[in-house]
């Protein structure tokens, strides 16, 4: 018996040491075995996305039948797809980060992939899928001039364009009505931007309205019957609402959804019922407000199923019966459904990523505190698990990218590898941080390095007096803005940080102006006015921009890289790696070759994680 009884405890002991066993690196930032499910439009069949040669590449599953894989792509990740009818389906990939993407169609049955725009150095982009279409899209691409961008019919049986609409010159962005017309158009200037309108395909562009750069007015999609449209609009407000427009009049009719403490910004609708559904936004967590019926009770319906978690339907087929379902938290990707409301029946799709258990995660906490300046800065914490109520903790500062962009609640697989060793992560949605309204938005301009940092560093201060970080073992990281950031930190308050990554961040003000992708120019005026203009402002870009105080800088620095980033161009981070060798700085420098802005690839992805834990270890343990 009391052998039995050690050998008992002995199991036990082993157990709970490999249940706490330090979950590897690459769970975290692998590919999932399945994921991106969609439905056909005939709803008989499913397509996702997995692993095949490292890449993700399109499986189609039918029932009754073996899994299909229908691309066998081995250079880099698909960007996404999409089903055009139940026999095709169309997908966008770039070469090696460029961003200049290319679509390519799958026929199902023949199993023949074609490159649809085979032109190199030339992106092409989505207008409208034509979901009543199945052999044509409208596509936008700029082969005729890099800097704009024009409108094509493409057949995809044969692989001809057609020019559907010639870009004048400076439209940035088209729309069309429900029967796919192109009737709207938005030009700018570089700080104003004009709505065109046509009442009719083929006819002539009129001017709707002027707004001016720091005005939202954007077009959603059209009434059903193809004579007004919806528009996410601040014109007149503070936070952005849903409106419906009627361009006869030239005015707002209604007023659809507005909130009072956040933007409003997304609208979806029934194609089969011809009603519009839910209005989205986003509070600490995402919230949607549905206006008709059917989608309330769907909805309503979904998330009994699924207490405790967020539900989301992804794709629907044409009838709009049949719905990938997705239900997830801040803990895990979680799972996909396939769901049937004519039946109510759920059929398990995939667990996302299972061997990240639930119960092992951080929990991410909605955090606020306020700005030196009197702004309340919205963010999350993620603690390690088991140390909540801890003090003193080792903390990774994480601002995020954009700059106009903003952090949200979820599954973050970065703060959970962090918190899964130990560090505490804040991100806070410093002043610039989109969906807090204009004035909030308009608070970050030539801000670059100053206001917007101060709000990083109050988030630092704010942690510390909290007890929760210890002042001495706090680093910085972040990615693209927020790799501006990370440098702008140890330069302007050096004694913060003990360490520092900077991954694809800019470094010289001045020299990541003159080296944006040409279809960004005809944004670069409203860019000077933002960030600060290089002949107007040039003491201010020159005490913003790093490169130049590389003096003041005592943490260690890892720099992360791709050598063929079209936004971020590889001069940045060569910059700031030059000028601190040169003063004799610890900094660590990883580039890929085959990445862009950010490391996509999954091999990639490890190397890069990998260096920064031990970075990290070196300087935060």
């Amino acid at each position: 018996m009391k052998v039995q009884m050690l050998a008992a405890a002995t199991a036990a002991v082993l157990a709970s040491s490999a249940s706490a066993a330090e979950i590897p690196l690459r769970d975290f930032f692998r590919n999932p075995e399945q994921s991106h499910f969609t439905v056909s439009p005939g709803g008989g069949s499913v397509a996702f996305l997995a692993p095949w040669a490292s890449r993700r590449n399109i499986v189609v599953r039918r029932p009754g039948k073996p899994d299909q894989r229908v691309t066998s792509v081995k250079d880099r990740d698909l960007a996404g797809y999409f089903w055009k009818g139940d026999k095709r389906l169309v997908y966008v990939k770039d070469n090696g980060g460029d961003e200049n993407f290319h679509l390519y169609s799958v026929d199902l049955d023949s199993g023949k992939t074609r490159d649809l725009t085979p032109f190199p150095g030339v992106r092409a982009e989505i207008v409208d899928g034509l979901i009543d279409n199945d052999d044509q899209l409208l596509i936008s691409l700029n082969k005729r001039d890099p800097e704009v961008f024009d409108v094509y019919r493409i057949d995809l049986k044969t692989g001809r364009m057609k020019l559907e609409a010639k870009n004048p010159g400076r439209v940035t962005g088209w729309e069309t009505d429900h029967a796919g017309n192109v009737r709207i158009a938005i030009e700018t200037d570089g700080v104003n931007n004009t709505v065109l309108y046509r009442d009719k395909p083929g006819g002539k562009f009129r001017k709707l309205l002027t707004t001016n750069f720091r005005e939202s007015f954007s077009p959603l999609f059209f009434t059903f019957d193809n004579q007004r449209f919806y528009a996410a609009s601040n014109l007149g407000r503070d936070k952005t609402a849903i409106v419906e427009y009627d361009p006869k009049t030239g005015k707002e009719v209604r007023e659809v959804y507005a909130r009072a403490d956040v933007d409003v910004d997304g609208l979806s609708y029934s194609r089969k019922r011809k009603a519009i559904t839910c209005a989205s936004y986003e509070t600490d967590k995402p919230g949607r407000e549905c206006f008709d019926p059917v989608s309330r009770e769907l909805y309503a319906r979904l998330q009994s199923h699924f207490p405790g978690y967020q539900v989301d339907i992804q794709s629907a087929d044409r009838d709009e019966s049949r719905f990938v379902v997705a239900a997830w938290n801040d803990k895990t990707q979680g799972k996909r459904y396939l769901y049937d409301s004519k039946t109510r029946q759920f059929a398990l799709l995939a667990d996302i990523a299972p061997w990240l258990p639930e119960d092992r995660m951080a929990s991410v906490k909605p955090i606020q505190y306020q700005s030196r300046d009197g702004l309340t800065i919205h963010g999350y914490l993620t603690l390690p698990k088991g140390k909540e109520a801890a003090k003193g903790l080792p903390v990774i500062v994480n601002p995020h990218g954009g700059p106009w962009a903003r952090d949200s609640w979820g599954f973050n697989p970065e703060a959970q590898f962090f918190a899964s060793r130990g560090w505490a992560v804040l991100q806070m949605n410093f002043r610039g941080s989109t969906g807090y309204g204009r004035q909030f938005w308009e608070a970050s301009f030539k801000e670059w390095g100053g206001k917007m940092q101060d709000d990083v560093t109050d988030g630092v201060s704010w942690l510390v007096k909290e007890g929760v970080a210890d002042p001495k073992r706090v680093c910085i990281y972040g990615g693209s803005y927020g790799g501006y950031a990370t440098l702008a930190g140890i330069v302007k308050t050096p004694e913060l940080y003990r360490c520092a990554v900077d991954y694809v961040g800019v470094s010289n003000l001045f020299t990541f102006m003159t080296t944006i992708p040409p279809y960004w120019k005809p944004m670069l005026d409203s860019m000077y006015e933002m960030v600060g203009h290089p002949d107007k402002d040039k003491a201010l870009l020159r005490e913003r921009s790093p490169v130049f105080h590389v003096d003041r800088i005592q943490a260690p620095l890892l720099v992360l890289q791709g050598a063929k980033d079209p936004r971020v161009n590889i001069n940045e981070s060569n910059q700031i790696v030059d000028a601190l060798k040169k003063r004799g700085v610890e900094v660590e420098y990883l580039v890929k070759e085959n990445e862009g802005h950010g490391f996509h690839n999954e091999e990639n992805r490890f190397d890069a994680y990998a260096a920064m834990e031990r970075f990290f270890k070196k300087h935060l343990d």
